[in-house]
């Protein structure tokens, strides 16, 4: 079973490894919602306490998959969904971080959630029309009805988290962190240690590179993610093939697989961070769940971060479009 550690100084308590949910949903092939609500009941029993969604994983219809899954395991669990972008006729059209729409998007993420509270609850991209100040504001509000538990943020740059912080207290920021994407590591992670925030990364396996068996991006249907990220296109691929050869190397020596490796090395890089690898089949969960367990050598560490330094990976992790959207 897994053991728990805290998120922020307010109190948030979840399982050392949660699980991503967006993937049942929506960017990585199909959906099967039997394996998937499987897969959700299965980490439960396994000790997972932590289940990350978002208003626009389907859109909708992610949050109102967990909620059928777990509207009978609600004590059990904590529930991490996010709000900040406009949806318009079931597409996405922009971001709002507007009082008034948080205030509306919260409300109907309970309806689909089967709940009467979200337990962390993220802005998903920061809005520069809005001062993160009113946002903040508006979750402190939130929180004193009863409606929201804590406060989190989500790919938010070390002068935003500042700004929200003094507002009202940041519990986790939730940012792509892995062997893969190390950016954090230089100017957000000290300060999310200063200021007592966890660290909630997704995208801990690379979009699957650092598991192994991926494709170049044009294999991958038109709908799969993949098709479309930098680091799977061209001469960018069979350079980040190479350098991600460490991961496996090391996985042979604990008889591992390359995806348990890359998780336990996320989990050494401190006890305020809990990834949150997302797979909609038991097998993966079942994997994941137990990278927990592997402890990795200081040799080992040393290597998986020498292999995989920024400097030897190709290509930006988003296309110009989602780049736009991370605060910087």
């Amino acid at each position: 079973m897994l053991t728990n550690r805290k998120l922020g100084r307010q109190g948030l308590t979840v399982s050392t490894v949660g699980l991503g949910c967006m993937g049942m949903s929506r960017a990585y092939g199909p959906a099967d919602e039997a394996e998937s609500i499987a897969t959700i009941h299965l980490a439960v029993d396994s000790g997972v306490t932590l289940f990350d969604t978002a208003e626009t994983y389907g859109p909708y219809v992610n949050e109102e998959l967990l909620g059928r899954a777990l509207s009978k395991r609600r004590n059990d669990v904590v529930i991490a969904s996010k709000f900040g972008f406009d949806i318009q006729d079931g597409k996405v059209v922009g971001l709002n971080s507007r009082p008034e729409h948080i205030r509306q998007a919260v409300d109907a993420m309970l309806e689909r959630l089967r709940t009467d509270w979200i337990d962390l609850l993220y802005q998903h991209r920061v809005d520069p029309a809005v001062p993160i100040e009113d946002v903040a504001g508006t979750v402190a509000d939130l929180v004193r009805g009863g409606k929201v538990r804590y406060f989190g943020l989500s790919e938010a740059s070390a002068v935003t988290i500042r700004r929200a912080h003094q507002t009202f207290p940041v519990s986790a920021l939730q940012s792509e962190y892995s062997l893969w994407e190390r950016d954090l590591e230089q100017g957000v992670i000290p300060v999310l240690r200063e200021l007592g925030i966890g660290l909630v990364p997704f995208c801990p396996l690379g979009r699957g590179f650092l598991a192994g068996g991926v494709k170049h991006a044009e294999e991958y249907p038109e709908d799969d993610y993949r098709r479309h990220d930098p680091r799977f296109q061209g001469a960018n691929f069979d350079r980040n093939v190479a350098a991600a050869d460490a991961v496996r190397e090391i996985a042979l020596a604990y008889r591992a697989t390359p995806g348990q490796i890359a998780i336990a090395w996320l989990l050494h890089q401190g006890a305020d961070i809990v990834p949150i690898p997302g797979t909609k089949r038991r097998s993966y969960l079942l994997e994941n769940v137990a990278a927990a367990s592997i402890n990795l050598n200081a040799a080992d560490l040393g290597r998986l971060a020498s292999a995989l330094d920024s400097s030897r990976i190709a290509g930006e992790r988003y296309n110009e479009t989602y780049m736009a959207l991370v605060d910087r």
